[in-house]
This record gives C-alpha cells, structure tokens and sequence, in this order.
C-alpha cells in the first residue's frame, strides 16, 4: 500500500470530555448510537478504532465518553469534516487517510499492538449520497463516479461503459442480488453503443425504462448502484480481509461492533463473528468433534440489532442498519 500520510489530530490538550456539540445532520447521522455504546462500553483509558469515520459521528460518541479514537477514512473530504468537528478533542483523537483493509499497518504505524474495541460502519454516508458530484444517487445529476477515494481507481462509468455484458450481469447479481440483471445490462449494452454513459440519472433512467416502479416505492435502480459501488471500491475483497484480521488486533475483553446495510455486508459478517465464537467443530466424517483453531470471541448479538422506530422517525437512513457485536474472550481460554 502507499505511504500513509502522517496523522492529525483536533488540536491540542483536550483532557476533559466536553458533551457533543456539533450538529449530525450537518454532515451524517451515526446510525444505531445507544446500541453503539451500549456494546463497545467507551470509558476514559479505553482506546477503539474507527475504521469508517465518515462523519465523525460515531468516533464523537466515543471521544464524549472519554475514550481515545484512532480513525480511518479513505474519503478526504469526509477526513477534513471529521477533524474539524472533533478539534475539541485534542490528542485523543488522531485520524489518517486510509481503507480499513490497511488497518494494521496504520496501528502498527502509530505504535500501537492491540485496542480496546473495533468499530466499523459499512454503509455510504448521507453526505456522499446527497453530494451529487460523488456520483452515489440515482435521484440526483452527477458524474457517474461512486468511487469512494476520488483519487484512484476505476469509475462507475468505466465499468458501465466498458465492462463485458456477462462481467455486468454478474455484479449485478452478485453485489445486488438484482433478478432482472441480464434485462439490465441488455439495455445498457444497447444504449452504451450509441452513447456512452456519463451520468448517474442517465443510467437511472434507462434502468427506469426497462424495470417501471408499478407503484413500488423502491427505485428500480437502487440494487443497480449498490452493485456498481461495491464492484468499483472492491468492498467485499476488503470486508474479507478486514474481517480476516480484526481478532488478532482486539485486547482480552475488547470488543467489536459491525454495521451492515444490506445482505451481502452482513453475510460474510455473520459467518465470521460465528467462526470466532463457535469452539468446538464437528463433521461428520470425524470420529469426533475438534477444538476450532479460530475460536477466541463470545458472541454478544444471537441476532443482528436494527434501529428502533424513534430512531427511524429521525434518520430513515437508518432502516437497513444492522448491527453484529462479539467480544473477544480472555487469551487463557
């Protein structure tokens, strides 16, 4: 990976820990925030990792109840927000420009071995949505970009404009889980022959035309996009690595909590929180059941927590939110 650029934090000497005063919605509401706490349990001494800052919003719950938070986002606008926002914070917050894939060599970067607790929240923030240039929505004209970091990497309207119709088909069906994906991308090779995409609610519309709402209140093209931004920013190859690597870097006691929006997030979570947490394997073509080499974490979430209806009431974001939390058990055991 490139060199990490070097970390900033909100300024200098803030012990204390000033109640939070910046406005969520000015930039991204933190989804599920009691529930947040409630798991990760922050405290002055306590050191959690953010591995999606976005707004900062979550990384402030914690910084508010005393905890130091290292971050990680690899959208600079959403950086230059957050460390305005949590100035206030001093030392205790420090910040770098990165994908979460790279979170270990970031924390080794900064020195440090192990954390009190991992946080991540795979969702779009309400900022990139709603900004149309970051080309995210399908209601809103934009360049058709989706890509998280503006610096690198292919765009949407590459992969739309360039792709083989058979490597569409399948993101469609495999980021999306879009049933009608071969009636899709028949219609995008169509249009693409006369005129390439270059804007989000140009692809919209086409989509609209071959899959009409008949009253639905979902648009035709929300498992389109979702699709297209997984496959551009490779967010299930980098979910698996993080997933792959969060153990070793929890303390005895600490704990993780993780936000998926939709099944294809949340599937790979699932199956990982419950490898870590299942101690005994058995198959049968065993004689008998064998100790599990990955078991180290308790599970703390039997089912995934969603927003409760006052929360929807406030941020209707919030409505795929799904959160998974374990904790990692002590090394004896």
């Amino acid at each position: 990976m490139p060199a990490l650029p070097q970390w900033e934090s909100g300024g200098a000497g803030a012990s204390r820990s000033p109640e939070p005063v910046f406005d969520p919605l000015a930039y991204h509401a933190p989804v599920l925030p009691e529930e947040v706490l409630h798991f990760l349990q922050p405290s002055p001494g306590k050191l959690f990792l953010d591995c999606t800052l976005g707004g900062g919003g979550h990384s402030e719950l914690l910084l508010a109840a005393g905890a130091e938070v290292i971050a990680l986002d690899q959208d600079s606008e959403a950086l230059a927000h957050a460390r305005l926002r949590l100035q206030q914070y001093g030392s205790r917050f420090r910040s770098y420009q990165s994908n979460f894939r790279y979170f270990p060599h970031v924390l080794e970067e900064a020195g440090i071995s192990a954390v009190d607790g991992i946080l991540a929240d795979f969702g779009v923030s309400s900022h990139q949505l709603d900004d149309a240039p970051r080309g995210f929505s399908f209601i809103r004209e934009g360049p058709l970009d989706m890509r998280m970091n503006r610096e690198d990497g292919q765009t949407a309207a590459d992969l739309v404009n360039h792709a083989e119709p058979g490597e569409l088909v399948r993101i469609l069906r495999e980021y999306g889980e879009e049933r009608q994906a071969p009636r899709i991308v028949r219609a995008i090779v169509k249009r693409r022959e006369q005129r390439l995409f270059e804007t989000t609610l140009d692809l919209a519309q086409v989509i609209e035309s071959v899959i009409p709402r008949h009253g639905k209140k979902t648009h035709p093209a929300t498992l389109t996009f979702q699709a297209l931004r997984l496959a551009v920013n490779d967010e299930m190859t980098v979910l698996d690595e993080f997933l792959a690597q969060v153990p070793r870097w929890v303390k005895p006691g600490g704990r993780v909590a993780l936000i998926s929006f939709h099944s294809g997030e949340d599937r790979p979570v699932k199956q990982a929180l419950a490898r870590y947490s299942t101690e005994w394997l058995d198959r049968p073509e065993w004689p008998e059941p064998r100790r599990n080499p990955d078991f180290c974490m308790r599970l703390l979430t039997r089912k995934p927590v969603e927003a409760t209806e006052a929360e929807l009431k406030r941020n209707p974001r919030a409505r795929s939110a799904k959160l998974r939390a374990a904790e990692r058990l002590p090394q004896s055991a």
